[in-house]
């Protein structure tokens, strides 16, 4: 069992991109922690729906885990340990706030990671600025995450939802110059920001009218159908679905029970193969056009890709109850592989404000599952770590790049 051992420890330093003189020179320096790190530990905060409208979610944070207990199976962070400790707030802002005063006041947390939906991060940004605890790798969009003015502490790691918005609409503008959009969001931060977005995107091209409706709905709501049928009603002949999973699939199906046939676009958000398009139903699905920046496991030109191999490799072993080719399990991977990174360029420096100094000062990085030619990029002035995603169409198996 030596050479498994051996080799998974290989394959984590080269997810974790180490770069063994830089970290040789800091840890001749004299350790230095915040709460939460020690010589032996570094305590990590988490929080995401593993229960309630969101919890597809879910898939996520137990990909985390298993991505941490491979690191400590092979010794940790320089000789550190990582305890996770990821606690269900079932997508409940409320909830969320008092799960993390939890991990920051009870659990001792160094740092809070890669906690997903805007509702949820928005309800403990303030406390955690306040508090001057590390917010980061947020796998969420939302433009408001990346204001390193009024709060240093926090910092996004997704493209950003008014990007998002302008991909689709230069596509959809390009193919269809009098197109009719339909705009299905949610009533809170995430959906106002995409909603925002496809205004700002539309208004830059000189078409603020293209959009015919907009019509949020409330995580609380059972089902979309209502607005749904609105939409169609509107006139629209494209529909943006900017939804959490849930609803995601709601809409397509309802959209194809109805007999309405626009050109469809989903948010990365409710991008999930296994929780969106395959319950909304394969033939409603088929056709839906998402952008994205991550590779798709199941691509079978990626069959010999390295990162895809250890990907795979990885699921089998430490995550077997999740699909790895379920978006869910890419996005724990990549956010857990950029956190490894993180913590080992901090090096024995484990102080929180350490941890924002290498995380803001990110220049180039490739992230494993990346898509080729996109990197990771940040400074102290901005913290956006992308700038581009590629278009990716449903083919009724999987997503394919769009051409």
């Amino acid at each position: 069992m030596a050479w498994l051992f051996a080799r998974e420890v290989v394959a984590i330093a080269a997810v974790a991109g180490m770069a063994g003189g830089c970290f040789a020179a800091q840890a001749a320096e004299k350790p230095a922690y915040s709460t939460g790190a020690s010589d032996t530990e570094i305590r990590i905060g988490h929080t995401v729906a593993y229960s309630g409208p969101a919890s597809a979610f879910g898939g996520i944070g137990r990909t985390y885990k298993g991505f941490f207990d491979m690191v400590n199976a092979a010794g940790g962070v320089h000789g550190r340990k990582i305890t996770f400790i990821s606690l269900d707030d079932g997508y409940s802002p409320p909830k969320t706030l008092e799960q993390t005063r939890k991990l920051v006041e009870d659990d001792n947390v160094l740092l809070i990671f890669g906690v997903n939906g805007t509702p949820t991060n928005t309800a403990t940004q303030k406390y955690l600025n306040t508090k001057k605890v590390p917010q980061i790798l947020l796998p969420t969009g939302a433009s408001k995450f990346n204001d390193p003015k009024h709060f240093p502490w926090t910092m996004p790691f997704w493209p950003s939802y008014p990007l998002e918005q302008k991909v689709y609409v230069d596509h959809i503008l390009k193919h269809k110059p009098d197109a009719k959009i339909g705009l299905l969001y949610a009533n809170d931060d995430y959906g106002k920001d995409n909603l925002n977005g496809l205004r700002a995107a539309l208004q830059a091209h000189g078409k603020p009218g293209a959009l015919v409706s907009a019509q949020s709905y409330e995580t609380s709501d059972p089902v979309v159908d209502s607005q749904v049928v609105n939409l169609k009603n509107a006139g629209a002949d494209v529909f943006i679905i900017a939804t959490t999973p849930k609803f995601g699939a709601q809409a397509i199906r309802k959209a194809h029970e109805i007999g309405w046939r626009p050109q469809q676009y989903v948010t990365n958000t409710s991008s999930s193969v296994n929780h969106v398009l395959i319950p909304a139903g394969v033939e409603a699905s088929t056709g839906v056009i998402t952008a994205s920046i991550t590779k798709a496991p199941d691509d079978p030109k990626l069959a010999n890709d390295p990162e895809v191999v250890a990907y795979l490799a990885f699921m089998r072993k430490w995550n077997p109850q999740e699909n790895p080719y379920d978006g869910t399990g890419v996005v724990g991977y990549m956010v857990g592989s950029m956190m490894l990174k993180v913590l080992e360029r901090a090096g024995d420096n484990l102080t929180r404000e350490n941890i924002m100094k290498v995380v803001s000062n990110l220049k180039g990085d490739h992230a494993p599952l990346l898509e080729n030619g996109l990197v990771v990029s940040t400074t102290p002035d901005n913290f956006d770590a992308f700038q581009t995603l590629k278009l990716k169409k449903f083919d009724g198996k999987m997503w394919v790049d769009l051409n």
